[in-house]
């Protein structure tokens, strides 16, 4: 059974070494050879599944190898992958990477792209999805196609849409001190005033260059990865994708979004994390850690400090406005004490990114 129980899978070294060659030497196209990375946490069935939709496909001819990274979950997700792997005969079609501890998103996709990057063989093109997320067309020729057709783009994403087929946003621009006042006010005239900043496009989006687009289903070529060393390992959890893609946007790759390329998500089941609540659950540490280490490694100390002062001026006049309207706020709870403690506080005494 193709199988890879790691820790670290390649020396910093050795990884710089091949990162400089592959980006030496590789072409923008064509793309005939991806690796598709699905990283599981405690959704062993969901992840079997998506791999499932991978392996019923066709890609266009073009050869797809699976990895799925088990990221310790605490589960009995080992074994069940393991198991999977051995009834459905995936053979070496999928390999699996059942890692000693949780790495998080970016960093469990990064076990894989380093040992990609080291091969004798690397991939053009990388595929992220979801656990919890299923191809429901031809989504990887879809996306490659694209990629192929415009050589400065290194990022194809795809549209995705809920179980019952409503689509959700999957195309977003970049987060700013503006957006973080209207997403925490949470008040029509305000937002649509500021509509220019707001970071989620419309679920109806057409194709086209964005800014970013949902890792939950993305092609990305491996070039692109290389160029700007992978994922960022500060960010166990949110806001990753989005400064993977700012940063190759600064390196001059863009970011296609491609909606002929249909992907169903169940959301929330590998995150825990659903939208549309009238009650907003409690955010998750590691959610504020990130946003205040994307903002400050994106924009510096000090317009990290305004968007933070954004987002809490925004979340009190979201508690007052409810108040008022007799409306649920859309304030997390604990929101005050939390973003204080791990965005505010680092950022006034604590080390930020550079």
């Amino acid at each position: 059974m193709p199988l890879n129980i790691t820790g670290d899978a390649v020396e910093d070294a050795d990884t710089a070494e091949c990162m400089a060659g592959l980006t030496a030497t590789s072409s923008p196209a064509p793309i005939t050879n991806i690796a598709v990375i699905i990283v599981n946490y405690g959704t062993p069935d969901l992840a079997i599944k998506a791999a499932a939709s991978i392996l019923a496909r066709a890609h266009g001819g073009r050869l797809c190898t699976v990895h799925i990274v088990d990221n310790a979950s605490p589960d009995n997700s080992a074994a069940a992958l393991q198991a999977a792997h051995t009834h459905q005969h995936w053979g070496e079609r999928v390999i699996l990477h059942l890692e000693a501890e949780n790495h998080g998103f970016g960093r469990g996709n990064n076990v894989v792209m380093r040992q990609l990057v080291a091969s004798s063989n690397p991939p053009d093109a990388v595929f992220l999805l979801n656990p919890d997320a299923f191809v429901e067309n031809e989504v990887i020729d879809i996306l490659a196609t694209h990629l192929e057709a415009n050589h400065d783009a290194g990022f194809a994403g795809a549209g995705i849409s809920k179980p019952d087929g409503t689509a959700v946003t999957a195309a977003f621009r970049f987060p700013s001190v503006a957006s973080e006042f209207s997403t925490a006010l949470n008040f029509g005239p305000v937002a649509r005033f500021l509509s220019r900043w707001e970071v989620p496009l419309s679920p109806e989006a057409p194709a086209g260059p964005v800014d970013w687009v949902a890792g939950a289903a993305v092609l990305v070529r491996l070039r692109t990865l290389a160029d700007v060393n992978f994922f960022d390992p500060e960010f166990f959890l949110y806001y990753e994708e989005v400064d993977l893609m700012r940063r190759a946007a600064r390196q001059g790759w863009h970011c296609l979004y491609v909606p002929q390329a249909r992907v169903v998500h169940i959301e929330g089941e590998a995150t825990g994390v659903k939208s549309g609540r009238t009650i907003v659950p409690r955010v998750p540490d590691y959610r504020y850690h990130s946003w205040q280490h994307y903002f400050s490694k994106s924009y510096g100390r000090a317009v990290a400090l305004l968007a933070a002062l954004a987002a809490i001026t925004g979340s009190l006049g979201n508690k007052m406005l409810s108040a008022l309207l007799r409306r649920p706020s859309r304030v997390p709870a604990f929101f005050f004490r939390d973003f204080w403690y791990h965005a505010m506080r680092p950022l006034l005494f604590g080390r930020t990114a550079k």
